[in-house]
């Protein structure tokens, strides 16, 4: 059983038609309903390419992503320890597991940036490299932008955050949750004179950050290198901010025509992706034919005295319960 945000799929093998397999879903439904337009359900070969595809991040809304591989294997953990699993799943999951890595290795679909978030976070590598970890940031703002600017920043290794906000309480505790360190907001230009990174991502209207204060700020820095990151809409930095020395400024303009040649990018590696897919999911399906074959001649010669019966391995089946990828 695969749950995420908005997906929920069936992984099992079974004889049975796929009509018998809607029946078993629409008993799980707590109310009588027509569930045939949310339903889809896939049977063998095709089972095993959606299921490669969904592990690759390949059926994600943002294509690529590799947090879906994660939780592929945490479901598929839960019920192997569950003693849920059999020859067949086993197969299909490692095999699926075997092609992502493939993909991830010689394609470039899981690299560069897709989203304004993770352009802002590409961009901060490039220009610091592998230094990142040891700058300081400051996030102005304690919302839902802020706060995964801030996950990432964390997941990058930064360990010198600082938090400011209108809402000293939200600062509070998203600094706390990310490890860092809460900042007045009356006081932010002050602690603004030790960071080497600002990041604003408010949903004020205004304009926070004036030239007059950031022409003052790189005064008291003596004009050591900073950089200016405005993901606000409508901006929170004075864009005249870019005029001035050693200051660096994107902003959300910049970061969407990043995160859009991003994805482009890993549009272009959707046919290398497709051809590893298809390698695998030919590999799988000869292997599961070629033990079934086996194990029908094993069971016949045992049982030459009884009725012949088919034990062949009935081929993977998935069933999803919404129509949009997650």
């Amino acid at each position: 059983l695969l749950s995420t945000c908005n997906r929920v799929e069936i992984y099992g093998t079974t004889r049975q038609s796929i009509d018998s397999i809607k029946s078993a879903l629409q008993v799980l439904s707590s109310e009588p309903v027509d569930l045939d337009p949310y339903i889809y359900v896939h049977k063998d070969a095709e089972a095993a390419r959606h299921l490669f595809r969904v592990t690759a991040g390949l059926d994600s809304m943002t294509l690529g992503e590799t947090e879906i591989t994660g939780q592929i294997k945490n479901a598929y953990e839960t019920a192997r320890e569950a003693g849920l699993t059999g020859p067949v799943l086993n197969r299909l999951f490692q095999r699926a597991f075997q092609a992502t890595k493939e993909i991830r290795t010689h394609t470039a679909i899981g690299r560069g940036a897709v989203s304004v978030k993770s352009a802002a976070i590409l961009l901060t590598e490039k220009i610091f490299g592998h230094e990142i970890a040891d700058k300081s940031v400051m996030v102005i703002g304690a919302g839902q932008m802020a706060e995964r600017c801030v996950q990432s920043l964390v997941s990058k290794g930064v360990r010198s955050i600082f938090v400011s906000s209108r809402s000293f309480d939200r600062a509070i505790d998203l600094a706390n949750r990310c490890g860092g360190e809460a900042v007045c907001f009356g006081y932010c230009l002050f602690e603004m004179r030790d960071v080497d990174v600002v990041v604003a991502a408010t949903s004020s209207g205004q304009t926070l950050l004036v030239l007059d204060d950031i022409e003052n700020l790189m005064k008291a820095r003596r004009n050591r290198p900073l950089l200016l990151i405005d993901l606000s809409v409508p901006r929170n930095i004075d864009p005249a901010a870019s005029q001035l020395e050693n200051v660096t400024l994107y902003n959300i303009d910049d970061l969407e025509a990043l995160a859009r040649q991003g994805a482009q990018a890993r549009e272009r590696e959707l046919a290398t992706c497709h051809q590893i897919i298809e390698a695998h999911v030919a590999a799988l399906i000869k292997k599961l034919a070629s033990e079934s074959e086996r194990m029908t001649q094993t069971d016949l010669f045992r049982r030459s005295l009884e009725a012949t019966r088919d034990i062949s391995y009935p081929l993977p089946t998935t069933s999803g319960l919404v129509a949009q990828p997650s």
